[in-house]
């Protein structure tokens, strides 16, 4: 019997955050996750068991992107080497954002860790801290190619703006970190 994956979704979208802002992306999303963040805008209740070879045939007509999003929930609760091995065989750039608790597969091309709590990871391309204004941000132990500070969205515009303003304020005075934000979510576009 093959190996399946929950997914939740897959769909064509562009790259909403990070160093990969703007980017034509397939983005599969896995069902599950092993943390319970009270701002996660993602509903892990639905998904459909697949085998790497339905995952493959799904995102192909999307090959021209050339760029495939592995995130959750938790992908490293699931995604395994032969999947990305599938995924390469198809000409697909494998990228992943995880929240760190899990060592991700070695053979992907590009890892975004999203620390929140027992991260496990100390290595990655991008970090990428959702910035609330009461947790520190530096020191975390992880080293990373690129640091991004995301200002957290707690569905209250006011409150959003404060803690927009503060992160700009945080980054200023230390350089190190960049802004991204979740433009995805400003332009309306999944």
């Amino acid at each position: 019997m093959k190996k399946t994956y929950k997914v939740n979704e897959i769909f064509y979208s562009l790259q909403g955050e990070g160093r990969n802002t703007g980017r034509a992306a397939v983005f599969i999303r896995f069902s599950g996750c092993n943390l319970k963040c009270s701002f996660c805008d993602t509903d892990f209740k639905l998904y459909h068991e697949m085998t790497a070879e339905a995952i493959v045939d799904a995102v192909r007509e999307w090959k021209t992107a050339g760029f495939v999003v592995l995130t959750g929930g938790e992908p490293t609760l699931q995604v395994d080497s032969q999947l990305i091995d599938a995924l390469h065989a198809e000409g697909f750039y494998v990228a992943m954002e995880s929240n760190g608790t899990n060592v991700p597969p070695a053979n992907l091309d590009w890892l975004t860790i999203s620390p929140k709590e027992h991260v496990v990871v100390t290595e990655c391309n991008e970090l990428k801290c959702i910035f609330d204004g009461q947790k520190p941000v530096d020191d975390l132990g992880i080293e990373a190619d690129y640091y991004y500070l995301q200002p957290c969205d707690v569905g209250n515009d006011v409150q959003n703006r404060a803690i927009t303003q503060a992160c700009i304020r945080y980054i200023a005075s230390h350089p190190k970190w960049r802004l991204s934000l979740q433009t995805h979510k400003m332009i309306g576009f999944q």
